[in-house]
This record gives structure tokens, C-alpha cells and sequence, in this order.
């Protein structure tokens, strides 16, 4: 059975408002009894609630996390890398990944607010934005993480994503490019950005864009292999992809395998994010990178300020994006 913290009082000898004295760091106890009672709650393996800790008024170093989909590998790396800084901060995450849906993105934000999270990485955009307003009535810092909303009055930090489009338009268009088209997520605003960055590119150079074939796609394998199942099956094949996640991209690249269409010879992909999946797939993803680790100091430094100062004027951090290049893109110019 659980220990409890009258077991720790009753093995102590004493109250158990001492032992709550303990485990808030409050009051006036001598360290004698304070050691004593510290030994104990480690031989009985004794673990304060957070909520009781919560309740006192203190914090519970815990941050939540909330992702679209954990099995995307850009969030993957991103909960990663938030972890190893809220560690070295002394925090512990409590990571939720809505999977795109409304009510499990409402379960995640009430139960983040019962386990009384000291903060909370908001990576998901809001489908409901009275619950996410609701944080700031109740004067809950958060951080918008990867997007930015203009009705929410928050810390940002997020990539460039319309230099990211451009610098992935470029690219193709340097390497000859000319008949090209897009996958992306026009439901969120990164892919809208990275988009409308790709479109200034070939705009720039003349090119109409109401040629080019965007198609919709979230960044989920299922939605991403009909997207890229539908560029295949065309009788009169782009020579180029620009895909709006790696996670597309290197779908793109598998289903291109199986209908025996080589890449980069036939037709030619990049990126965005560059996550694992960029690095390990055959041909080797050349992407936009999104300076990851970066995003995720950031974004607890931000996060640990509106902890310790709240009211402070909230600010927007947007980091720029590299092209990395691998092996994908074949060029034409030759």
C-alpha cells in the first residue's frame, strides 16, 4: 500500500503539520528533526502529491507540453530537446498530443490545470480559443511554440517559416526547376508560410504560381502517402517536390519507391524541418532546417522568466532557418 503522509508522521513522532513543514521547506524546525523526518520519507519510499504541494501555494516544477501529434518527428525531437532544458531548470514535462482533435486538445488543458502545472509549451494550434484565453484569465503563462496567434497575448518562439519557403524555392529554381509541385499543411500556418514563401520565390523569377499544384496534406503518414500518391499517378509528372515536413518528404520518397520512380533521377524532393528522418532516408533529404535545440532553450528560458516575473511584457522570438543539402535534388542545368 502507498505510504501516506500520516505514516511518515506516525514513524517520526510527530505532527503531521510538521511533516508538511518538511516537504514545503516552511516554518521553524530544528534539523535534527528535519533529517529524521527526510529519512524516513526516503525508507518509505514516500512521494508528496503535487496537488497537496500545489495547494500550499508552492510550485509543482512541472511544465506541460502540448503537440499536435507526438508521432511526428519534428514534435519528437522538439519534446525532446524541451526536456533536457526544463531538466537543467529543474522542471519535469508533462507532454499531451492532441492527434489534430478538438476534445482531446480540452482534456489535455484541464488536466494540465488539475495537476496545477507551474507553465505551459503551447506547440498546437489553438482549435478553441476561449480555453487557450482562459489561461490568461487565470494568469497561467504559457509560450506559443512554433506559431503565432494575433488574439493571444503571448511569449512566441517560433522558425521563419516564409524564409524557409523562399530559401526551398531558391533552391529548386537554381537547380533548374521549373515545373513544380507542393505538399503542405494549408491548415496550419506554418505550412501557409513556408507556402507563401516558396510562392514569392517563383514569383520572383517570373513563374506563375496558379500552375503550380499545391496539394493539402497534414504531416500524418495516411494523408501523406495519398498526397504523394497523387503526384505519381500523373501522366505528366512535376520534375520537382517541395514538401512542407520531412515527415511528407520522406513519404514521398517511399511510395515513390514502390511505382519504381527514382529520386532524385525522375523526380526531385526537399524538405522541411530536418529531423532524423531527413539524415537516415535513402536518398539522403535535403531540407530547410529548423534550429531545434535552439527553439526549445528558448522557449523554457521565455517560459521560466514568465514563472518567476508575471506580468512581463511578452515577446516574439523568431529564429532563421538553413538550407541543409543532401542528395534528393538532382540538377538540371547541366
Amino acid at each position: 500500500m502507498k505510504p501516506t503522509i500520516y505514516d511518515v508522521a506516525k514513524e517520526a513522532n510527530v505532527s503531521i503539520a510538521t511533516v508538511s513543514k518538511v516537504i514545503n521547506n516552511t516554518g521553524r524546525i530544528s534539523e535534527k528533526t528535519k533529517n529524521n523526518i527526510l529519512e524516513i520519507m526516503e525508507k518509505l519510499e514516500y512521494q508528496p502529491s503535487s496537488l497537496a504541494v500545489a495547494l500550499t501555494g508552492k510550485r509543482t516544477f512541472t511544465i506541460g507540453v502540448l503537440v499536435p501529434d507526438i508521432a511526428n518527428p519534428f514534435f519528437a525531437e522538439v519534446a525532446r530537446a524541451l526536456e533536457n532544458n526544463a531538466r537543467e531548470n529543474g522542471y519535469t514535462i508533462i507532454l499531451c498530443s492532441t492527434d489534430y482533435q478538438l476534445e482531446r486538445e480540452h482534456d489535455y488543458l484541464e488536466l494540465l490545470l488539475k495537476k496545477q502545472v507551474d507553465g505551459i509549451i503551447i506547440a498546437t494550434e489553438p482549435k478553441d480559443l476561449k480555453k487557450f484565453k482562459n489561461l490568461q484569465n487565470r494568469n497561467i503563462p504559457f509560450i506559443m511554440f512554433s506559431f503565432d496567434h494575433l488574439a493571444l497575448n503571448s511569449h512566441v518562439v517560433t522558425t521563419d517559416d516564409v524564409r524557409g519557403g523562399y530559401l526551398a524555392g531558391c533552391y529548386l529554381l537554381e537547380k533548374g526547376h521549373r515545373k513544380i509541385a507542393v505538399i503542405t499543411e494549408t491548415q496550419r500556418s506554418s505550412g501557409q508560410l513556408r507556402l507563401e514563401g516558396f510562392k514569392q520565390a517563383l514569383v520572383n523569377e517570373g513563374i506563375n504560381f496558379e500552375n503550380v499544384l499545391v496539394i493539402d496534406s497534414k504531416s500524418i503518414i495516411e494523408e501523406a502517402k495519398k498526397a504523394a500518391q497523387q503526384i505519381l499517378e500523373l501522366e505528366n509528372k512535376p520534375t520537382a517536390v517541395f514538401a512542407s515536413t520531412d515527415l511528407i518528404a520522406v513519404i514521398f520518397i517511399n511510395e515513390a519507391r514502390k511505382a519504381n520512380i527514382s529520386i532524385p533521377d525522375d523526380i526531385s524532393i526537399i524538405g522541411f524541418d530536418n529531423t532524423i528522418h531527413a539524415e537516415i532516408a535513402d536518398p539522403g533529404l535535403t531540407t530547410i532546417a529548423q534550429p531545434i535545440s535552439d527553439l526549445a532553450r528558448y522557449a523554457i528560458e521565455q517560459l521560466m522568466q514568465s514563472i518567476e516575473q508575471p506580468g512581463l511584457s511578452s515577446h516574439r522570438i523568431m529564429l532563421a532557418p538553413t538550407l541543409v543539402e543532401r542528395d534528393s535534388v538532382r540538377e538540371l542545368n547541366k
